[in-house]
């Protein structure tokens, strides 16, 4: 059994995609996981199974087709991959409301994105993820997650600073 550190794309925003955490959780058991544990409201889990990635992908895909009946992309990190996101981080992380991951579902062929006048803000594409850091704060910025998978042709879904490091204490506890 392997821990992994799922990320549902699009939940729960805007009243959209509504999962209560604990139907999610209870789907995520009646699919075998086992120590299935849920972070806030916006699709973060934690979860060992003895599948891989694209197979946990796959089942949680589905199940949540067939109990809540809507498409939702998911996202699987193994603890290694997860540390080595944060580790990889290049710039500062002294203010951390200004940094995020944008977790890609494959690795990005582009290592630019042509988006004009982003200002002060930085983005630094690595292998399946944009690290974001954005002085000009998020509900500013032009590094939007939709922008983000429109120029990649890719499924991203971002998470703030805080909310990855707190996954990765969760998944090692």
């Amino acid at each position: 059994m392997k821990t992994y550190i799922i990320l549902l794309r699009g939940i729960n925003v805007s009243g959209k995609n509504k999962i209560p955490m604990a139907d999610l959780r209870e789907l995520l058991n009646d699919l075998q996981f086992k120590n299935v544990q849920t972070y806030i409201q916006s699709g973060n889990i934690i979860l060992e199974s003895a599948l891989d990635k694209t197979a946990i992908c796959n089942q949680i895909k589905n199940g949540i087709q067939d109990k809540f009946g809507f498409d939702v992309p998911v996202l699987a990190r193994t603890i290694s991959e997860w540390e080595n996101a944060i580790e990889k981080y290049p710039f500062s992380t002294e203010n951390e409301k200004i940094v995020a991951f944008a977790f890609l579902n494959q690795v990005s062929n582009e290592k630019t994105i042509d988006i004009k006048n982003i200002g002060g803000d930085k983005y630094k594409i690595i292998d399946d993820i944009v690290y974001l850091y954005c002085p000009s704060g998020f509900g500013k910025t032009k590094l939007t997650n939709n922008i983000i998978e429109k120029k990649l042709n890719l499924i991203a879904t971002t998470r703030n600073l805080r909310t990855t490091i707190k996954l990765l204490e969760i998944a090692t506890k």
